[in-house]
């Protein structure tokens, strides 16, 4: 460990998804200074750790924290070392922390790319005035972060807050998961599409299109994107039973529909969660953080892991 300031200097931050690696050097504010991306090599993994010594070498220097944070999709263990399996990346029972330390010739705190995106909110986005949280990203598939008095939660094995695989259709559709009536198969992007073709009767519609007819007003879009806000406000309720956190955050893509998507999932979460008008319960908020909150909260976890070290 050097003798930096560990308050005032800046840190790496990576993530590593299905198509590129993002990097950032990140402020102790949260500011992004620099960034970087390289493509992700899905099918030759080797690749991928010669794009983080790259990255960690054009964004880093003599005066950063001597540690960066490493965000991925996948299922990790709870020391946080090793990869189970990743959906994106030919890697299974892989020690990560481990080899990409001895690529980057740095530390390497690892963590899992949603949790990642939800300590970079609950730090310097929607949910830096609370101490407790739930953050869903609704994206291609719905994924998620909790933090409870100000502590990411990773569960006994390691792999805790997989939200879009909370049941809320018993014997539904059947999920890439395994089970049936997952939230993911009726609250994420994808269930979007599918709710929209199947309303709007075009098989080949696109996401382009769609926003658009959002945009327009369109009936039809508009009834999917409820349709989408109804099954997260279902999930939303059994996430507050079981957590009780001050504040829901909803990140992703799909939150780009402001208040066309947040007034049905509170009213849908109201009408489910009976106790509601008995008790206080959390607000529910978009993410303000976009697409930096993933290599940011990064960074923050790492510059956190030097600290404690120091």
């Amino acid at each position: 460990m050097n003798n930096l300031d560990l308050t005032v200097v800046d840190a790496l931050g990576l993530d590593i998804g299905g198509t590129k690696i993002a990097g950032a050097r990140v402020a102790p504010s949260g500011e992004v200074i620099a960034s970087t991306s390289r493509p992700t090599t899905a099918d030759n993994p080797e690749g991928i750790l010669d794009a983080l010594a790259d990255i960690a070498t054009e964004l880093g220097g003599s005066d950063i924290a001597p540690v960066a944070g490493l965000a991925v999709a996948a299922f990790l263990n709870r020391e946080r070392d090793s990869i189970f399996f990743s959906p994106n990346i030919a890697w299974s029972n892989f020690p990560l922390k481990t080899a990409a330390e001895k690529r980057m010739g740095m530390s390497v705190v690892l963590e899992n790319d949603a949790n990642a995106a939800g300590w970079g909110e609950f730090r310097f986005g929607a949910a830096q005035d609370v101490s407790s949280m739930v953050m869903l990203t609704v994206g291609t598939g719905v994924g998620g972060a909790l933090v409870d008095d100000g502590r990411l939660i990773v569960g006994g094995f390691g792999m805790a807050a997989e939200l879009g695989h909370i049941i809320i259709e018993p014997g539904g559709r059947l999920c890439g998961c395994g089970n049936y009536g997952c939230l993911e198969q009726y609250a994420s992007g994808t269930a979007l599409m599918r709710d929209a073709r199947e309303r709007l009767g075009q098989d080949s519609l696109t996401q382009a299109e769609l926003k658009d007819l959002i945009q327009q007003g369109n009936p039809d879009a508009l009834d999917s994107v409820e349709s989408i806000a109804h099954a997260l406000g279902r999930g939303i309720a059994s996430l507050v039973a079981v957590t009780d956190p001050e504040l829901i955050v909803i990140g992703g893509g799909v939150a780009s529909a402001g208040d066309l998507l947040l007034r049905p999932i509170r009213e849908s979460f109201h009408s489910t969660y009976g106790a509601a008008t008995k008790r206080p319960v959390a607000e529910i908020v978009v993410a303000t953080m976009g697409n930096t909150a993933g290599v940011v909260g990064a960074a923050e976890l790492a510059r956190a892991h030097a600290r404690a070290g120091a």
